[in-house]
């Protein structure tokens, strides 16, 4: 029989089990979100993007789930700097994290610290290319930092207990694929005399047994998003989730990866978010990795333009160099960014130039580049190595002085390049010389100069600065010829 105090107290405690019920259903109205990204992927190697020799089931079905962004864009075409601009929503020079292998300003605050205070669990499994922890401080899930092709490279059952919670999770993904040195994908399911050779290639046997062995590795990395897709299937978190796929910068083959090129700045980026993003759609609105974090924090309810990244612009401004494009994607809007830049740093990358900076702009049609010191040559991997496919190419087009010289201007380059990106996509052609398209290159080399300002860019000042952003490296790892390369720094 109740009582006056005992019906209080049952009260009381339906009030609490209702009050948890409610929150707990808040909670599923916050989505989750997975962020998926290859390594060095060229942004057309995938079948939404135009590449249909390369399998990728995984990427065509998120492709007819979400939205395909046909012109996205990092900054930067080397590993670390580029994801840690997608993580910060800052540019390299701004973040101190503008060479390879190097590490972000003190007090720089990433997704992870954002995202917490808005009680998400941040995680991260694969592939770590971040410094320092303090700016990072992911819940790492493990995996390799560069792969062997030994054992299980990534053990993606890690990512359960964090799926299956009722906290909302940002979980990142992050492989080391196709990334070289080529060691784990399908390449029995590839023939290399059955594939077509994309026009910014040299046709021969050596680009058709990397292109195969490449593409395999992206077959490989399309089979570990299809498992984070089941994964989120089985335990019931598919409607809730945002899922990104993201295939970074370039691939390591010329004219891509280290470079300011559409092939190696451009990225396809896939989002799913059923119920906000219209299924089997595309857009062309112009945008970059940093504007990343400002529109995931908006589409999660926060206001980007309040949140504080640790380190100032040098006109003060303490905020995102990104901007939200959440109307984008909800397709209030087709227009976002009217230019996107690039900023190459080959100081202190393996077997890099001892100084050759690279800057450059864009808008829907045209790059400008600027090479701030094309009196020197312009040296990493690609073209160093005597085992390389530089050497190859060399070698099929030395009785071609056409195509000879399409090779070697990978190597030798002018001051400032303009390519007309609408009708010459692989930036094939310099139009620089061209007395027509003057004012475009005046417009696009003054807008240039104002984000190099904006971000505290000095150019060949701060490419000599580099090593001091690479945690314990004290010297180039440049290999020879120092005293030449030096002796060429324009002044």
């Amino acid at each position: 029989m109740y009582t006056a105090k005992n019906y209080g107290f049952l009260n009381i405690v339906l009030l609490i089990i209702f009050s948890l019920s409610a929150s707990q259903a808040q909670d599923k109205t916050i989505p989750n979100i997975l962020l998926f990204h290859a390594d060095d992927m060229t942004w057309r190697d995938c079948e939404p993007y135009g590449n249909t020799d390369v399998l990728t089931p995984t990427i065509s079905r998120l492709a007819e789930e979400g939205m395909c962004f046909d012109n996205m864009h990092t900054s930067t075409a080397m590993c670390a700097p580029t994801r840690m601009q997608l993580y910060t929503g800052m540019f390299p020079a701004r973040s101190g994290a503008y060479p390879n292998h190097s590490m972000v300003y003190d007090g720089v605050q990433s997704m992870v610290q954002h995202f917490n205070k808005l009680d998400y669990r941040v995680a991260l499994i694969g592939k770590v290319h971040h410094e320092p922890f303090r700016s990072f401080p992911f819940e790492f899930l493990g995996g390799r930092h560069h792969d062997n092709g030994d054992g299980i490279d990534i053990d993606l059952e890690r990512m359960k207990p964090i799926l299956k919670q009722e906290k909302p999770f940002f979980l990142v993904v992050s492989s080391n694929q196709p990334h070289s040195p080529w060691n784990r994908g399908p390449v029995e399911q590839y023939d290399e005399e059955k594939i077509d050779v994309p026009e910014y290639l040299i046709d021969c046997k050596k680009t058709r047994n990397d292109l195969i062995r490449y593409y395999a590795e992206i077959t490989y990395t399309d089979s570990l998003l299809s498992v984070c897709l089941d994964y989120l299937e089985e335990v019931g978190k598919t409607e809730n989730t945002i899922v990104i796929f993201t295939s970074e910068q370039g691939s390591s083959f010329p004219f891509a990866k280290w470079t300011c090129y559409d092939l190696g700045l451009k990225t396809a980026f896939i989002i799913k978010w059923p119920g906000k993003v219209n299924p089997d759609t595309r857009n062309n609105a112009l945008v970059q990795y940093v504007d990343v974090v400002p529109t995931l924090l908006e589409a999660v309810g926060a206001d980007p333009g309040k949140i504080k990244t640790g380190i100032k612009k040098s006109n003060g401004e303490n905020g995102f160099d990104g901007q939200s494009f959440l109307k984008v994607l909800k397709e209030e809007t087709k227009e976002h960014r009217n230019y996107v830049y690039g900023i190459h740093t080959t100081r202190g990358i393996y077997y890099g130039s001892i100084c050759y900076p690279i800057r450059s702009v864009r808008n829907k049609q045209y790059k400008y580049i600027l090479n701030l010191n094309s009196g020197s040559d312009f040296y990493n991997m690609v073209n160093v190595s005597t085992r390389g496919i530089y050497n190859a190419w060399l070698n099929e087009t030395s009785n071609d002085p056409e195509r000879q010289e399409f090779v070697t201007r990978y190597q030798t380059r002018p001051k400032e390049e303009l390519y007309d990106i609408l009708n010459d996509p692989y930036e094939l052609n310099n139009l620089i010389g061209n007395e027509e398209l003057e004012p475009v290159k005046n417009e696009l080399r003054k807008e240039l100069a104002a984000w190099m300002n904006e971000q505290g860019d000095e150019g060949i000042n701060t490419e000599m600065r580099a090593l001091k952003r690479q945690p314990g490296r004290k010297e180039n790892v440049w290999t020879g010829h120092e005293e030449q390369m030096n002796s060429k720094i324009l002044k």
